[in-house]
């Protein structure tokens, strides 16, 4: 079967990286919200000051001042930033509890404008743009005024936001670098664990911090281990298999001194049905590790081989496909693939057609039978391992069931993929899609 791959994962390096990058952002969030508190109180108290020693010069001109020029000299006394008014009405303006902070400052820094009650209001409630407010004067007439505030400066600017993002961001690069380098041993582990059974046995470096060098620890135990089985059964079955051919050997021939040719050939298919038998056992049970190297081979001639050799047989099989076609495989392990599946469409089927084709991604082989097929509902079972589906083919079913899952197996060591499919004209299709090699 193919490995699956695993999808729409970051990994534990992208996890470990988000978690970083949202602390780093958090506290981005929490410092520059403090930092703005500090300074909104910071302007605040510097308006407070401003205001009251404006507020001192303005009532000591008009309360020196003829009543009849206060009206003008507070025009006078109007600024950008501070509106003065006066007025000889006895009423007091109201007073906003959220602005005492800022009375108290000012009082606190002009003692003198305690006993002229002062008054601070929002002239928009709910913006902090524009205070006004008033005082009394000596003889009880009172002088209004307002303060305009630089809403620029109470705003988040562009300019700061991204001066504060360089140090977060060179932080999380660094923090990014230590996290690869600290799990650099869990990539070792993982491209280890892809090669357990397929390649010998390699001891990983035990490196990083004590669980992870733990964890490594006991994955080479356990590698050891898995090999060391694997191997007594390789050998286990090298000599069961030769133990078998033997006795096998020798039936065959004495098989020539029976004078019944009846029975002669139908004890030598037998015989032969028992070492075919043993061969498919030995290959699944084999295991995946292949000695047999990648090579540069031409898979139409290997193609055009096995039909050659079934046509000499006096079998009805035909090759569509290529003269040459250059790919990097394994050529006997995908023969014998190729040969399992033309044995069972030629054994199903009375002819067969072995095809190879290509698209833009795969290089495509098809193997089409002119058989009963099989019922759509198996077609996922008769790849298993001992799968028999004597009921779903017209004729008996020879060997043990495990010809399709060799052919499986086969080709997903070279990184392709095995279908099966029922022909809308009749018969069944088994289709093997390999990686296009590189022009």
């Amino acid at each position: 079967m193919m490995r699956r791959r695993v999808r729409g994962s970051l990994g534990l390096v992208g996890h470990l990286f988000g978690i970083l990058l949202l602390t780093l952002l958090l506290e981005f969030a929490v410092g520059t919200l403090i930092y703005e508190r500090a300074s909104r109180l910071s302007l605040q108290e510097d308006e407070a000051r401003r205001l009251a020693e404006h507020l001192v010069i303005a009532r000591k001109l008009l309360t020196e001042a003829p009543v009849a020029r206060r009206r003008a000299l507070a025009v006078q006394l109007t600024t950008d930033r501070y509106d003065v008014q006066w007025t000889p009405l006895l009423t007091a303006p109201p007073l906003a509890p959220e602005l005492n902070r800022m009375r108290s400052q000012i009082l606190a820094w002009e003692p003198s404008l305690d006993h002229s009650d002062l008054r601070l209001r929002l002239a928009s409630p709910g913006r902090a743009s524009h205070i006004s407010g008033g005082l009394q004067l000596s003889d009880g007439s009172w002088l209004y005024f307002g303060m305009h505030l630089d809403q620029a400066r109470w705003e988040f600017t562009i300019g700061r936001i991204g001066l504060a993002l360089i140090p977060v961001l060179a932080l999380l690069f660094a923090g990014g670098l230590l996290i690869r380098r600290t799990l650099a041993p869990l990539r070792d582990l993982t491209r280890a664990t892809q090669q357990v059974g397929i390649k010998d046995w390699a001891d990983v470096e035990e490196s990083g911090t004590a669980d992870v060098r733990r964890l490594i620890q006991s994955f080479n135990t356990m590698q050891e281990r898995i090999h060391r089985l694997i191997e007594e059964r390789t050998e286990t079955l090298a000599h069961v298999g030769h133990d078998l051919r033997t006795p096998l050997s020798r039936l065959r021939l004495r098989l020539e001194q029976i004078e019944d040719g009846e029975a002669r050939e139908a004890m030598g298919e037998d015989i032969s049905e028992m070492t075919a038998m043993i061969d498919s056992l030995l290959a699944f049970l084999g295991g995946e590790k292949d000695p047999e190297p990648i090579i540069q081979s031409d898979l139409a001639v290997t193609l055009a081989t096995i039909v050659d050799d079934f046509q000499d047989q006096g079998r009805d099989i035909l090759y569509v496909g290529p003269d040459h076609l250059e790919m990097g495989l394994r050529p006997l392990n995908l023969r014998r693939a190729i040969v399992n599946l033309v044995e069972n469409a030629l054994h199903y089927g009375d002819r067969a057609r072995v095809t190879l084709g290509r698209d833009d991604q795969s290089v495509i082989i098809g193997v089409e039978d002119d058989g009963p097929g099989i019922p759509a509902e198996r077609l996922i079972e008769v790849r298993k391992p001992f799968a028999r589906l004597d009921q779903a083919r017209r004729r008996n079913t020879r060997g043990l069931g495990l010809g399709l899952a060799i052919v499986d197996r086969a080709v997903a060591l070279e990184g392709g993929e095995l279908t099966l499919a029922n022909r809308a004209e009749g018969g069944l299709r088994a289709e093997i899609r390999l990686p296009r090699p590189a022009a």
